[in-house]
């Protein structure tokens, strides 16, 4: 099929840079886009052009309403709209409008991202489980704002687990606060990312926004609150156990954490791993997991996991080989004791049959 979209104003800006987003188009639904002086032409299966039609359409409707996309969540959204069918540009980027924090808004990069996401709106908890820099953290602490910004909510409430709480800690100047303050700091980093620093400090103050170990969490009962554990797989089970059922009414829970950098004592099992295995039938709460397609970091940070997943396995192979080789080699050891024995013990028998 071919299909002529009249050039409008401003619509150069949908291609992106080196038109990396008509790219995306492209490789996503397998068209061909050829740019020419008073229109642009799509070639390609039904479905897949009007598909891209539809993206055009959706651009040019954003750009009239006065909705401005900068170019990297532009990016992010066709991306997103090549992994879901059922998405459109229109919706993805009105979306995003709704869940504004401020500064942001919140756009998902990747489809478990966007799944993520409406996982939070529609769930009163949701545990979002994967490697690093996949947003876990950060998109729950966006929602949290979004939802305090809306008068969902009446605080948002940050808890991480301070795995070197004992010794290590006392070493440290300063007061408690100033001593776990390095722990919690990635959930500062996120939040004067999002809100002006004079804002922050001014909800900090009044405990609108409270940081703190998730050991301060035991005892209470957390009503019309926006509640993220982060680095959940550093819990121990009975922290886990805490924590879930601090829940009160009016309010969500978030849990993040990433199973493959647990650094508990080996002794200890990982709280989160076993909410995986107790909670994954619990109705009203639900799990979204992330991969390294879903890194948003630098490409570089993708193929590092990619690496070490791959060393990870290439070990349980070499482990598996070596088990099945040491009872192979048991096996055949136990044969070769039981034939002399049986020899030994039938000959005699025969023997005294032939007197």
């Amino acid at each position: 099929m071919k299909k002529s979209i009249e050039i409008t104003p401003h619509i150069e800006t949908l291609f992106g840079t080196r038109d990396e987003n008509l790219h995306v188009l492209e490789d996503g639904l397998h068209i061909t886009i050829d740019l020419r002086s008073n229109a642009i032409e799509l070639h390609g299966a039904t479905s897949a052009v009007e598909r891209a039609q539809q993206v055009f359409a959706d651009y040019e409707h954003l750009r009239r309403a006065g909705h401005v996309v900068n170019n990297g969540d532009l990016n992010s959204m066709l991306r997103v709209l090549m992994a879901d069918p059922k998405a459109t540009l229109r919706g993805l980027a009105e979306a995003g409008r709704q869940r504004a924090t401020g500064r942001r808004t919140v756009q998902p990069k990747s489809l478990n991202q966007k799944r993520y996401v409406e996982a939070i709106e529609s769930h009163d908890m949701v545990f979002g489980i994967g490697p690093a820099g996949t947003g876990k953290t950060y998109l729950a602490v966006a929602m949290a704002i979004s939802a305090l910004l809306a008068k969902r909510v009446n605080r948002i409430i940050l808890a991480r687990p301070a795995v070197e709480a004992g010794e290590r800690l006392g070493f440290l100047p300063g007061t408690l606060q100033d001593k776990i303050d390095p722990y919690l700091r990635p959930l500062y980093d996120a939040l004067y990312d999002m809100l002006d620093p004079e804002k922050v400090d001014r909800y900090l103050e009044k405990n609108v926004i409270e940081i703190a170990p998730i050991a301060f969490m035991r005892g209470r009962t957390l009503n019309d609150s926006f509640v993220i554990l982060d680095e959940a797989q550093n819990t121990t089970s009975e922290q886990m156990k805490m924590f879930v059922t601090r829940l009160g009414f009016n309010s969500k829970a978030v849990i993040t954490g990433d199973v493959t950098q647990i650094d508990l004592p080996n002794a200890r099992r990982s709280g989160l791993l076993e909410a995986v295995d107790i909670l994954k039938r619990v109705e009203g709460l639900t799990f979204v997991h992330f991969d390294e397609g879903d890194v948003v970091r630098h490409h570089l940070v993708q193929r590092i996991i990619r690496a070490y997943d791959e060393h990870k396995n290439k070990l349980a192979e070499q482990q598996l080989s070596l088990l099945e080789s040491k009872s192979s080699v048991n096996g055949k050891s136990n044969g070769a004791d039981k034939a002399p024995l049986q020899k030994k013990i039938t000959m005699p028998a025969e023997a005294d049959v032939q007197e």
